[in-house]
Formats: C-alpha cells, sequence, structure tokens
C-alpha cells in the first residue's frame, strides 16, 4: 500500500496581476501543488523551495513556551487582531527559533484553509489532547478567544505548579550531591596530607581515624569505579525511566509514599485533577469525554489510573463524587467542594476554588521544606566535615597526651 505524502512547508515567491513581486509560505505535498495553488490565484511562481529544518529541532521547545505561547495569541485576538496577523507577530517577536519554526507551520496551515485546530495536531509533541479539545471547542462555539484564555490560564498555573514541585525535589539532591563532592574532596586531597604524620603511629590509630584513612586509600584507589557505578545507576535509571511504563508507574506510587514529598505530590495531582477537569467544563466538554485529558494531565500514574476508573464510573450513571470518593486518594474537602458543585450546578467554579486551594498548599509546603532543608544542609556539611576533621586530629591529641 503507498505511503500518503506528509504535507510540508514551502517558501514561494512569484509575481502577482500587477507585476509586483509577491512572496510568503504554504503548505502542501509538494512543490507542483503550490504552484497550482498560486495560480489559482492569480499569481505566477518564479520560485518554490522547501523550508529548510532549524537546528535544535522540536527538543528546544518546553511547556514554558506553549504556555507563552498561548497568552500571547490570547492577546492579539483580544485586540481584535485577526488570526494570521497574530502569527506574525507572535513569531517575530520569539527568540526561540524553534518555537518560531512552528509557529509559522501552523500559520501556513491555516492560510492554506486548514482550522487552527487541525494546524495545532500536527505538532502533538508540542500541543497536547487537551489543548487541542479547547481549541477545537472555542471554533465550534464561536468562543475561541474565550477558550484560549482559558488555555493560556491553564497551561500558566500548571507550568508554575511544576516549578514548584522541582524546587521541593531539588532540595534533597542537592544535599546529597554536596555532601558527596565535599567528602569526596576531603578524602582525596585532604586526608592524604595527615597520613605522613600518622606513618610512626600504626595500628595504635584511634580506630575512627583508621576508618578514615582506609576510606580515604579505598576512594584514592577506585575513584573511577565509584564515580562510574554512580553515573552508570543514573543512566540506567533515567532510560528505564524513558523506555519503560511499568517502571514509571511504580516510581510514581514510590514518590507518593515518601515522607514529606508524597504529600506535596499528592496536593499537586489534586491540583492538577480540578485545574484540568475545570478547564474542560468551562469549555462545555462533556464529564466522560474530559476524562481522558484530565487523566493524562494529572501527572502521576496512580492518579491517572484512578482517574480512568472514575470515567468508567461516570460513564455508568455514578456521581463524580462517589467515585471520587471510591478512589480512596482526594481528600475530604476536595470530595465535599465537588459535591456542592455538582449539586449546585456550578461544578467548574468548584473545581477552580479546588485548584486554588491545593496550588497554595503546594506552595506553602514547598517553602515550608526549604526552610527546614536550608539549616540541615549546613548541619549535615557541618557533621562529615567536622567528622573528618576530628578523626585527623584525634592521633594528634593521642601523641600530645603521651608527653
Amino acid at each position: 500500500m503507498a505511503t500518503a505524502a506528509i504535507k510540508q512547508i514551502f517558501l514561494w515567491e512569484g509575481k502577482d496581476s500587477k507585476g509586483q513581486v509577491v512572496k510568503g509560505e504554504m503548505t502542501s505535498k509538494s512543490p507542483d501543488l503550490i504552484k497550482a495553488q498560486l495560480r489559482r490565484q492569480g499569481i505566477t511562481p518564479t520560485k518554490v523551495k522547501k523550508q529548510k529544518k532549524l537546528k535544535g529541532g522540536s527538543s528546544t521547545i518546553t511547556a514554558g513556551d506553549i504556555a507563552i505561547f498561548a497568552r500571547q495569541l490570547t492577546t492579539m485576538m483580544g485586540s481584535g487582531v485577526p488570526l494570521v496577523q497574530a502569527f506574525e507577530i507572535v513569531s517575530d517577536g520569539l527568540d526561540n527559533k524553534a518555537m518560531a519554526q512552528v509557529v509559522n507551520e501552523i500559520k501556513a496551515d491555516v492560510e492554506g484553509g486548514s482550522s487552527l485546530t487541525v494546524a495545532l495536531k500536527r505538532h502533538p509533541d508540542h500541543f497536547d489532547e487537551l489543548f487541542c479539545n479547547l481549541v477545537e471547542a472555542g471554533e465550534q462555539s464561536g468562543t475561541l478567544e474565550r477558550l484560549l484564555n482559558e488555555v493560556a490560564t491553564y497551561k500558566e498555573k500548571t507550568e508554575a505548579l511544576k516549578a514548584k514541585i522541582k524546587k521541593a525535589m531539588f532540595y534533597p539532591v542537592a544535599v546529597l550531591i554536596v555532601a558527596f563532592i565535599v567528602t569526596a574532596i576531603l578524602l582525596v586531597f585532604v586526608v592524604p596530607q595527615f597520613e605522613t604524620l600518622f606513618e610512626g603511629v600504626g595500628s595504635d590509630l584511634p580506630a575512627f581515624t583508621r576508618m578514615v584513612v582506609n576510606l580515604s586509600e579505598f576512594m584514592q584507589s577506585w575513584w573511577w569505579a565509584i564515580f562510574g557505578a554512580i553515573g552508570g545507576t543514573v543512566f540506567c535509571l533515567k532510560m528505564a525511566h524513558k523506555r519503560s511504563q511499568k517502571f514509571r508507574d511504580k516510581t510514581d506510587a514510590l514518590v507518593l509514599k515518601m515522607p514529606i514529598i508524597g504529600e506535596i505530590m499528592h496536593k499537586a495531582a489534586t491540583s492538577k485533577f480540578a485545574r484540568t477537569l475545570a478547564t474542560m467544563s468551562s469549555a462545555g466538554v462533556p464529564l466522560v469525554e474530559a476524562m481522558d485529558s484530565v487523566a493524562g494531565a494529572a501527572g502521576n500514574a496512580v492518579y491517572r489510573d484512578a482517574v480512568l476508573r472514575m470515567k468508567d464510573d461516570t460513564s455508568t450513571g455514578q456521581r463524580l463524587t462517589a467515585s471520587m470518593r471510591d478512589q480512596g486518594l482526594f481528600s475530604n474537602m476536595a470530595v465535599q467542594m465537588v459535591s456542592i458543585g455538582e449539586e449546585s450546578g456550578a461544578l467548574d467554579d468548584m473545581l477552580s476554588k479546588v485548584a486554588d486551594y491545593y496550588e497554595e498548599e503546594v506552595d506553602n509546603s514547598v517553602d515550608a521544606l526549604t526552610s527546614l532543608m536550608e539549616p540541615m544542609i549546613m548541619a549535615f556539611l557541618g557533621i562529615v566535615v567536622g567528622g573528618l576533621v576530628v578523626a585527623m586530629y584525634l592521633p594528634i591529641f593521642k601523641m600530645g597526651d603521651a608527653f
């Protein structure tokens, strides 16, 4: 079976009916189709060439770039700027060339007659199902500007939440890395300087000092194996997390059980659930249809599976509140607020309040963790460094007592 040709972006140049030189971009499957389309528009094509891909590719585009794009597009449309012209303005103002290229590709698709939804769906790595569904709902209902604003707000809040979670995870890792580096430097460069002082002492070295000296000798001989093992372990864990869904699911479940961090992750997942469902509900997306997008945006496999079970429950007529309570993941407060929203017909408003509350809770928890970790870092490093110093000076104190 023949493979369908993939549409690409072409840069074209030609002359209009008045002899004026005109140029632009267009998406099509071949240069011949571009020329035929230009002739139908009264333009005589003189040059058609495929647009070159920018170095760096799509991997340089972050979720933050998408959030900024959504907000800029919303602002342009709110100011009465036509959609295609809005793309031009946004593209010209972007420093990220890869993102600018994506915007230009979307603009070319829209100029070629595609809807904005179809144009966005051609970039699934950057515009997820939720983003595309909300834009599609806006196009169909004639409220594109309002729903783009919903998307922009949603993206901004979720990115802010991600930043808070990363901040919470950074401090424990930073403590371990700093402690390891400081200890390694002392063992490899400082402790050996003291060994010459202990040569005449021999077996009379205090047990603590002997342990540190042996550890230093081991570190000097096998530092390459230690760093290699650490690097190999980190690499293997990253590859396993990238390639194995089962490994990611187990990691997500383990994170939720961790002290302090687990509580923060529970609050963050609840916030994402509420924020995503509120955004979909306000756009008029039916509850059962919205659940797939909500599950994908949960950010944790345990909550993802719970939301999919909730989808099955609600599709059979069960209330959302009852299904949430059955999962055993959501707090009583969250369940009660959703129940009030269902009974009053203001589900999206109550979900937004739940999201706001738990976002603030995550913020407060991260600040508390940061305040707690800062003195702990100083105390831990003080114990490590102080312990090594004491171990080195113990034999000197012992020799001084002998005189």
